[in-house]
């Protein structure tokens, strides 16, 4: 099945055509459909089937042919982090190239003035974080009574960061009669309120199991001590071409910098990537990550979902993830759009049982890897022989330097000397190999 078949107009077909794209994805052609009707959608779906476009095209349609009023926003499209609403926004801005529709990104760690002329100015479709939001709108910088669809993506992920208390309050924000699509990767009981709360006789869909790692990905299993970790790492992107970007993921912010740093001294172009860093210095190592300038991204869950970067081939899981279901986002990150990818985990002595519960989640043996470490050179140090014959009590004398040599060469045997001057009192004098002890001064 094509776009054409889809429902669709004309002018946003032609768009379609101009970025590439050729065919729907399966949840691309359920969803639209439904969603071009007025219909409220509830879809599960895993990373990487296409659920951006899935709403976003559908939304740059209706709203192309509906009537603005009071330059007040007519969508809303929520999203957990900062990274993942950056990356709708800039999909939103490619599909409506050829329409009137304007947008505005409201996120932490941005000027709040920049954000507020753009309200003021007017915008029609809203992509937010939900902290954000609310304090423009108790700020009194934007009205809602205009909003006839909001989008709630990667529903699941609001909930694990502890955001649905936020997305009730958006919720109940919004004018009664609206549209309300909810996405997410796996459909938890709280989601399930959320949509029997706000929803109206959804459409459910799902096109796959989230535990279902795409075919097109290789995956593998390395059996490493913790303390072995980055050595091994540094050997698997030896053997890893260099112009191919790879993301390695850590549980702690702490060793995403610890990993970069040890990734930088050894020559590899790494950049870290975690929700400690400022907006400024995340966007720059991101941009850099796109542009290829830094060719490694060491990062933490923040981009397991919601980063899209062209090309990526392989992921390294430097920690076993915390919940087995990150770890089909995390490989998610690689063999997108058909093309293969390749994911490696480390595996402790001690976490042998987690991979046999990541297994069972996943319905598949993940495969050993022994990766080949470089042997150590022996170092042979030789001993002068002249400073084993004269100490023999002191052979490790050879890790000293020249200068301390030379000064026991020329010291007296009788041991060190204490004292002041080139002239000592012979009471002074002190025998370190004597046994015996000298009589007390009177």
């Amino acid at each position: 099945m094509s776009f054409d078949k889809i429902g669709l107009s004309e002018n946003l077909l032609k768009t379609i055509r101009e970025i590439g794209y050729t065919s729907p994805t399966p949840v691309q052609k359920e969803a639209i459909p439904e969603i071009l009707q007025g219909r409220d959608i509830l879809a599960c779906a895993q990373t990487g089937t296409g659920k951006t476009a899935s709403f976003a095209l559908p939304i740059v349609d209706i709203l192309q042919n509906s009537r603005k009023r009071n330059r007040l926003p007519r969508a809303i499209i929520l999203a957990p982090t900062r990274e993942l609403a950056a990356q709708v926004e800039e999909n939103i801005i490619q599909y409506a190239a050829n329409t009137a529709l304007s947008t505005v990104l409201l996120v932490g760690g941005e000027i709040v003035t920049t954000q507020e002329r753009k309200l003021k100015k007017g915008v029609d479709i809203i992509i937010a974080t939900p902290g954000r939001i609310i304090d423009m709108f108790e700020r009194g910088r934007m009205v809602l009574t205009d909003v006839k669809l909001i989008v709630i993506d990667e529903a699941d992920r609001m909930l694990d960061m502890g955001f649905m208390p936020d997305v009730d309050r958006i919720l109940a924000m919004l004018p009664r009669l609206r549209q309300t699509l909810l996405f997410s990767a796996t459909i938890a009981p709280e989601i399930e309120r959320i949509s029997k709360q706000y929803q109206i006789n959804p459409k459910q869909i799902t096109v796959t199991r989230t535990s279902k790692t795409a075919d097109t990905i290789d995956q593998h299993a390395v059996y490493v001590e913790p303390g072995n970790k980055r050595k091994v790492m540094r050997q698997i992107l030896v053997d890893h071409p260099k112009d191919e970007p790879t993301i390695v993921f850590c549980n702690r912010k702490r060793d995403v910098d610890i990993v970069t740093k040890s990734l930088t001294k050894h020559g590899y172009a790494a950049q870290a990537f975690h929700g400690d860093m400022s907006q400024h210095a995340r966007n720059e190592a991101l941009d850099s990550f796109k542009r290829g300038e830094s060719r490694i991204l060491v990062t933490s869950d923040v981009a397991a979902r919601g980063l899209d970067v062209t090309g990526v081939t392989l992921v390294i899981n430097f920690d076993m993830p915390v919940s087995n279901e990150d770890y089909v986002h995390r490989i998610g990150r690689t063999g997108r759009a058909g093309k293969s990818g390749k994911a490696i985990i480390f595996v402790a002595p001690t976490e042998k049982g987690k991979l046999k519960r990541l297994e069972q989640l996943i319905k598949m043996t993940i495969p050993s890897l022994t990766i080949e470490m470089p042997k150590k050179e022996e170092i042979e140090i030789e001993v002068p022989t002249s400073i084993v014959k004269e100490r023999p009590q002191k052979v490790k004398t050879q890790h000293r330097s020249e200068r301390s040599i030379k000064e026991e060469e020329t010291t007296p045997s009788i041991g060190p000397i204490i004292g002041f001057g080139d002239f000592i009192p012979a009471f002074m004098l002190v025998d370190p190999y004597s046994k015996i002890t000298p009589a007390p001064i009177v």
